[in-house]
Parts: structure tokens; sequence; C-alpha cells
């Protein structure tokens, strides 16, 4: 294994999923020499603190900007799509590596789309940006991968249960002040989302698109064939937001090329890293947003065979999203390359 230390920079440093992806590299012992803190929000906190530190935020764009990311050699992004697209072209140019887990880049040809426990191969040949999917393809691929392999699937049928979160820390308040305006007899007005959430259910999740499908639906199939690396699989999502804090959750329908069994279906995937099967109905053991909230896992259980078709199994499954749905995925690309000598710190051979 590679000793070399990097110069590190999480961008979005005061998000969910900054945060996370920060304490994570700490808990993980990620090799950095020095990490900074970027944010493009000029309303955000300019210091962010862990448990021994206080550390400064720095505003993207104050300096020039082909100077933002001189001297750094892996650069993490957790900001919106548009924030991607701007900043990180300008890291790459400076030699830096980046892994970015907004759609920026997610479906350019030659960026690697990448679940280290799926696909990390895909990693070897990339440019510069490596992306990181949705939070519910991290999800549903890392459930369909090892089975994919055995018996390959053929279509899938999702509905998935989507937490606050999935928008960030001012959803969460959001949710927390509408729940408390219904419970006091007030009437909330919604603001990140379409309609009110709390005590509610909302089948809206990304833009509409003309085939009726949202984006956070359709990117389900896309990224799927992405890293599968199989454009015949067919995948049909209904995507919703749920009044939970955190943690996502989805219904699976899977059919396969040929017959399959519910008992041999949980042997597989009790042996996948970074999945733990939750299947024992006799003491009303599935997975659950508030179980999973905090752990590397995905959690799957209540795994039966489709009555309806000898080729299908039918699951529930969890993520905590902000954890393994994004920040702890990230970690692990970085991880990846560095012990595989696919990231070079710059000025070093």
């Amino acid at each position: 294994m590679s000793m070399e230390t990097y110069r590190i920079a999480v961008v979005g440093a005061t998000s969910l999923v900054g945060q996370e992806m920060i304490r994570i590299l700490e808990e993980r012992n990620f090799p950095f020499s020095s990490m900074r803190f970027f944010t493009s929000d000029e309303t955000a906190s300019r210091l962010i603190y862990d448990w021994r530190h206080e550390h400064s935020v720095e505003i993207l764009g104050h300096v020039a900007e082909q100077e933002q990311f001189k001297d750094l050699d892996l650069v993490f992004f957790a900001e919106n799509e548009d924030s991607s697209r701007h900043w990180t072209p300008l890291a790459v140019e400076t030699g830096a590596t980046v892994i970015d887990c907004s759609p920026a880049f997610r479906m350019e040809p030659g960026v690697p789309l990448v679940i280290p426990e799926v696909n990390v191969e895909d990693i070897r040949h990339h440019r510069g940006i490596i992306t990181s999917p949705d939070c519910m393809v991290v999800l549903l691929n890392m459930i369909l991968a090892p089975l994919h392999k055995v018996n390959p699937v053929k279509k899938v049928i999702v509905s998935t249960y989507q937490s606050a979160s999935g928008l960030g820390s001012l959803a969460m308040n959001e949710l927390t002040l509408q729940t408390q305006q219904f419970l006091a007899g007030e009437s909330p007005r919604p603001h990140l989302f379409p309609h009110n959430l709390a005590f509610n259910v909302l089948p809206h999740v990304g833009v509409f698109l003309d085939s009726g499908y949202t984006k956070g639906e359709w990117q389900l199939l896309e990224e799927t064939r992405k890293i599968l690396h199989d454009n015949n699989i067919l995948v049909s999502a209904t995507c919703a937001w749920v009044p939970v804090f955190k943690g996502d959750c989805a219904a699976l329908n899977v059919e396969f090329e040929n017959p399959i069994n519910a008992d041999n279906v949980i042997d597989l995937l009790a042996k996948v890293p970074g999945l733990r099967v939750a299947d024992d109905t006799s003491v009303n053991l599935y997975p659950q947003p508030r179980v999973v909230s905090g752990m590397d896992e995905i959690l799957v259980g209540r795994i039966r065979q489709d009555i309806l078709n000898e080729n299908g199994i039918v699951m529930w499954a969890a993520v905590d999203n902000i954890r393994k749905g994004a920040a702890l995925n990230m970690v692990q690309i970085a991880e990846e390359i560095h012990q595989r000598g696919w990231l070079k710190a710059k000025g070093r051979k």
C-alpha cells in the first residue's frame, strides 16, 4: 500500500454530506497531510467544528479561480450540480483529482460512476473526475450487483421512500417547523418541497420530465445501466419524499432471467461486504430508517418470492442516505485510488 499523504479539500464542508465526510475521513484515518474547507454558499457559516478543533471555511470565488485549488491533490465535492459543473473542471486543471457526488458529470462518457464494492475497476482510467451515484442508486446496485452475476437481472420495479435530509439541513428544519405548526393548529407554507411534507407523502423527487417520470426516477435507470455495464436492464421507479428526517428506504421487485429462490438470495446477500440482511418476520425484524441511521451497511430484508413470477424476488431495503448513500461511498473511492496507486500527490512521482 502507498504511504503517501495528500493535501485534500472538502467543497460543501458545511453541508450534511460534507460534515459527515470530514468525520469519516478522520474516523478511517485517511492519509491526508492537510484538509481545507470550502463552500460556494455566501450565507454559510465561516466556521465548522469537530470534537477537537474549529476550522475556517473558505468561500469559493474569493480568490482568482485558477488559484482556488492550487496545491491540492484531492478535492471532494459535496455541493449542488451547478457548483460542481463550474468548479470541478477548474480543480482538475490544477492537477487535483476530484470525487463528486452531484449529478453534474455522472453520465459523461469516460467519467467513472463508482460504488467501490460493485465496480471499483472502472476507476482505473479516470481522467481527473470520479463520480459517486445518487444514494438510491447505491442502495439498488449494492443489492442487484451480486445477484446479477449469478442470474442476470431483466427488470426492476422500485418505489423509494426518501427522507428530508436528501435536500439538506434546511429541509430537515422545514419538516420540524411544519410538524410543530400542524400540531399547533397553524397552516405551514412549504419552501424547499413542492407541498408540505409533514404528515404527508410527495411522489415528486426531482423535476418532472416529458416522459412523466421525474429526474430522480430516471437516474435510477441510467446510473444502474452505467454501473452494471448492461444497457438491457430495465428500471421503472416511483420516488417519494416521506416525513422522515434521515434514512431512505426502497421496495424492490426484481425479475431475473431464470427462476430464483428466496433462500439462495438471502445466502448470497449475507456474504456481500457493505450489506447486512435484517430479515426475521417472527420478531418483526426488517430494515427501518431509524435503525440504519449512522450505519455503514445497507440493510435488506422482507426477502420473498414474487407470487406472480417464479423468476421474481421482492425485497425491502434501507440506507443512511447521508453516510453510505453519499459521504462514505466517496471516502471509499478515495481509499481505493490511494491503495491502488491511482492517486498521485502533486510534485511527487
